[in-house]
């Protein structure tokens, strides 16, 4: 059994720190300064990872590999086989004319304003998506709505990826929580309760600060009401919710919420008309895209939101479900932090929540009557349309994986975590933001970090609740920048291969939600700790 060393550089943790953090280095440079297309520095980076592991970690070089590909493995299931069925769907909604009816019935209900229509898809719809798929695929949907009314691009990318956090922990019907309650040994009700108490305020921040940064104080001031409907009902509902109902429900309910109330608020008031923010105008000459009507447009999303839910309410996915020891694996590591062997499980769920939106598309196809040959054809479009993304993914969470069974990233933790006193909130959320760029899921990141920030504040005499959900909060601010987020959502626009500029533009905010959230944190225990449940 191979014994992680947690200072193998020259018994100095803060070299260590430095050299376990290179394979992250190399990734944020090449997609942020070089530019590079996503695969490539997810590639560059995993070859990194892989030689500080066996040189500087001294770790067996078939452990490493091995690591690497039981990382590659589940990237592509169950990970990509969730973004493969969703965009299946999307793609379905295309050639049946309900992506075009869509869009007409956006252009025909909602004010002709490109900032009103961002808040609603990219917020409020958005949030929805998030809660029964994630890993990108609202992402990748909701943006090419936006460039289909006259959104550029890489702006449409940028603010729904901006946009596609607040809802993050609580994502897939609560699992992330659920998992930080079995890796902590806390009460996931509790868990779902502190995260609650603190999303809520970027939930309703969000939608004033996207707004500012897409149109400035003048659009601001224009949309203040909408943006106070859309942003304090979805953060209501999402502390009510996670406080007093059930915190799996979360997602669903505050979504639905923002969305009917945000929608309808728009039909009693609407911002003045503003030429520079126009969208109508762009498509004049094109008219209505679509003879079918437009509430049909909306079709497929509920179908597919109705199936998941029910799906996993009823755990239909644990059927036939088949935990498989990783050979060669799984116990060969000992964790030296936690003093325990680590585990190497592969959970093969053949219905998992993948199968269930695929399911969503056989009936969508069905009840919309697109043929066998058709929905063929969707299917394998889909496949070329994520060639890259899936490749991305694999990479990147392959490197999560040789990080994780090599020691690296528990140095990285320790490293954290030892900066102690007034240093250890803001800390916290970076960790959180470190766990979930590396591997685009909030659940991961509370798998890979969450016991680490309770043993780091119990021995700080910290609230281990106050900072296992920090590492939930500040992780969700890592999705906007994660190569596997980014790569999934350039899939279905003319950006693929340019990963690097939609990361360039998405950093700076990363950084900045991240600190908010710590600072919240520190806050939270110093000075406001009857936020805290149960305090």
């Amino acid at each position: 059994m191979f014994h992680q060393v947690l200072t193998p550089i020259g018994g100095s943790l803060g070299l260590s720190f430095i050299i376990g953090a290179l394979p992250i280095i190399v990734v944020l440079v090449l997609l942020g300064v070089l530019r590079r297309p996503g695969w490539q520095a997810a590639l560059a980076g995993l070859i990194v990872g892989i030689l500080v592991a066996i040189i500087g970690w001294h770790v067996p070089a078939g452990i490493a590999l091995n690591a690497a590909v039981a990382g590659g493995v589940f990237a592509l299931w169950p990970i990509m086989w969730i973004v493969v069925a969703a965009l299946t769907i999307y793609n379905i909604a295309i050639v049946s004319g309900r992506f075009d009816a869509f869009r007409d019935w956006i252009l025909d209900h909602l004010p002709d304003d490109k900032r009103v229509v961002l808040v609603v898809l990219g917020f409020c719809f958005g949030a929805l998506l998030e809660g029964i798929a994630g890993f990108g695929t609202p992402v990748a949907i909701i943006s090419s709505v936006l460039i289909m009314i006259g959104w550029a691009p890489l702006e449409a990318l940028t603010y729904t990826l901006i946009f596609d956090t607040a809802p993050v922990a609580f994502g897939a019907l609560g699992v992330p929580v659920t998992v930080l309650g079995t890796v902590t040994h806390l009460h996931d009700v509790t868990l779902g309760q502190m995260v609650g108490r603190q999303l809520p305020l970027f939930a309703f921040f969000l939608p004033f600060y996207v707004t500012f940064v897409f149109g400035g104080m003048r659009s601001l001031r224009a949309l203040a009401p909408f943006l106070f409907v859309a942003g304090g009902s979805f953060a209501v509902t999402q502390f009510i919710t996670s406080n007093f109902i059930d915190y799996r429900l979360t997602d669903v309910l505050a979504s639905l919420v923002s969305l009917i109330l945000s929608i309808g608020f728009l039909q009693v008031w609407r911002p003045a008309p503003d030429p520079l923010y126009a969208m109508k105008h762009l498509d004049a000459a094109q008219g209505r895209l679509s003879k079918i009507a437009g509430w049909q447009g909306w079709l497929p999303w509920a179908l597919v939101s109705a199936v998941v839910i029910i799906w996993t309410s009823f755990k239909i996915f644990a059927i036939g479900e088949n935990k498989i020891p990783w050979p060669g694996l799984n116990h060969a590591v000992f964790i030296t932090l936690y003093n325990k062997p680590y585990a190497a499980v592969w959970d093969f769920q053949p219905l998992a929540t993948g199968t269930a939106i695929f399911v969503s598309a056989v009936l969508t196809a069905l009840i919309l009557r697109v043929s066998l040959k058709d929905f063929i054809s969707c299917f394998l479009r889909t496949f070329v349309q994520l060639r890259f993304a899936i490749i991305t993914v694999a990479f990147i969470i392959a490197l999560a994986y040789v990080m994780n069974y090599g020691g690296m990233t528990y140095t990285l933790g320790k490293g954290v975590a030892s900066l102690g006193g007034i240093l250890f909130p803001l800390a916290s959320a970076f960790l959180g933001w470190i766990a979930v760029f590396l591997s685009g899921s909030d659940t991961s990141g509370n798998a890979l970090f969450g016991n680490l920030q309770v043993v780091a504040a119990n021995q700080l005499n910290l609230n281990p609740v106050l900072f296992a959900a920090t590492n939930s909060s500040g992780g969700v601010m890592g999705k906007m920048i994660s190569p596997q987020n980014i790569s999934t959502g350039v899939s279905v626009t003319d950006l693929v291969g340019q990963e690097g500029r939609v990361f360039s533009r998405t950093f700076k905010h990363s950084v900045f939600l991240t600190l908010l959230v710590g600072i919240l944190a520190l806050l939270q225990q110093y000075v406001l700790p009857w936020m805290i449940p149960g305090h």
